[in-house]
């Protein structure tokens, strides 16, 4: 099997996110708070988790959190915020596809802008799926296959150029079949996360509940 280009995918992490700034900030996702400050605390996976942003806001708010990345950039970043937080949370180095977590063992999952590679991203969704307790919450927000044309005006927008890599609400229906939909839309929205998603892009918001066995 041919791992050229996932070792270039996570060069590329590396070099962004082992710069000193936060690349994409330290707030949460505006998305992902809003539907978060809904919730009661529990287990939540946070895949692709970067910088820690989102994690780290998960763990103010009381939840267990285990957020992942390929990045150790990303993770060293994340344990330094959790510690400007005083809080703590667990952070996995890899990829999660490899990773061995119990099957219903999460209340909650999020994917904020987790644009995994082409060929993997259904992969991992319905290990996702499998990882996620029946009644939990899949939080999810990242670039809709419009944004391509969005990027190409202002490449300051962000987002990959690959179409395989981003989403639109069918590739939703169909990752998360039998899902109850709680929310579902592809929207332009104003972004300000900071010094990669910078002006109005396009994305796809998902609130998808878990289905009871």
């Amino acid at each position: 099997m041919d791992t050229s280009f996932d070792k270039q995918y996570t060069q590329f992490w590396e070099e962004r996110y082992g710069a000193s700034e936060y690349a994409y900030g330290k707030e949460p996702n505006v998305f992902f708070k809003e539907c978060l400050d809904k919730l009661s605390p529990g287990n939540i996976l946070l895949p692709a988790d970067g910088e820690g942003r989102n994690g780290v806001y998960a763990a103010t708010q009381g939840w267990e959190v285990i957020s992942t990345d390929l990045s150790r950039s990303g993770k060293e970043k994340t344990m330094q915020l959790a510690k400007d937080f005083n809080v703590s949370l667990d952070y996995e180095v890899g990829d999660i596809l490899e990773m061995d977590f119990p099957e219903k063992s999460f209340d909650a999952i999020a994917l904020i802008y987790a644009h995994f590679t082409g060929n993997k991203v259904s992969e991992i969704h319905q290990k996702l799926v499998k990882l996620l307790k029946p009644g939990g919450i899949i939080i999810f927000e990242a670039y809709s296959e419009k944004n391509l044309e969005y990027k190409k005006v202002d490449h300051k927008v962000g987002g990959p150029m690959d179409i395989d890599m981003l989403f639109s609400k069918d590739k939703i229906k169909r990752d998360f079949k039998g899902f109850q939909i709680i929310q579902l839309e592809e929207l332009d929205v104003q972004l300000s996360e900071g010094s990669f998603h910078n002006g109005i892009g396009n994305v796809v918001r998902f609130v998808g509940k878990k289905h009871l066995d």
